[in-house]
């Protein structure tokens, strides 16, 4: 029975001391990410002192993360912007608020809107059709980034795109502008 006893602890032991090294790794690994991201993401801009009235919400829901646009995998590391929390997403003259629970707040100014729509999934979750209300916009380090929010009552969804429905059609015309200059131009260079 002793033996028995002993084979178990080390068992238990050895067990622990293998989820420890992945947990270490993974952390090793996230923090890594961040560091790699930090000069293309910069800083995220502050929540200004006056917001002034507020147009539409607060909505609640579960805030996903942002992800480097065009991704939906590629969650940013920098900060707390990559970690989930409850949030609240309510939108002001000056741009859209994301009030975090236990994290930082994430301000999007109005005029770094790209589009507002709704996708399948974000930062690696994924849900049904039009699970996540995602919002793609410009960080003032001119990169885009797409940050997520299932919303408890997904009937508010398609007020927040009907909101921003001419910025969006604007952002999808451009991509399909370039997608023909780029067909053309390598149609070209294959005729020669």
């Amino acid at each position: 029975m002793n033996n028995n006893f002993l084979y178990y602890v080390m068992i238990t032991i050895i067990a622990l001391g293998v989820w420890l090294i992945l947990v270490a790794l993974v952390l090793r690994g996230w923090r890594n990410r961040g560091r790699r991201q930090e000069a293309e993401v910069g800083h995220f801009p502050t929540v200004p002192d006056d917001l002034g009235e507020r147009l539409r919400g607060p909505h609640t829901g579960l805030y996903v993360g942002s992800t480097l646009a065009p991704s939906w995998q590629n969650r940013i590391a920098v900060g707390d912007y990559g970690d989930r929390a409850t949030a609240e997403l309510s939108a002001y003259p000056a741009g859209l608020l994301l009030a975090r629970n236990g994290a930082s707040d994430i301000w999007i100014p109005e005029e770094s809107i790209v589009a507002v729509r709704t996708e399948r999934g974000l930062a690696g979750k994924a849900m049904s059709r039009d699970g996540v209300l995602v919002i793609r916009w410009t960080l003032p380090s001119g990169t885009q980034v797409d940050s997520g929010l299932r919303a408890d009552d997904k009937t508010v969804y398609p007020e927040w795109v009907a909101a921003y429905v001419e910025i969006t059609e604007k952002a999808f015309r451009e991509l399909e502008e370039a997608d023909e200059e780029h067909k053309t131009s390598t149609e070209k260079k294959d005729e020669k």
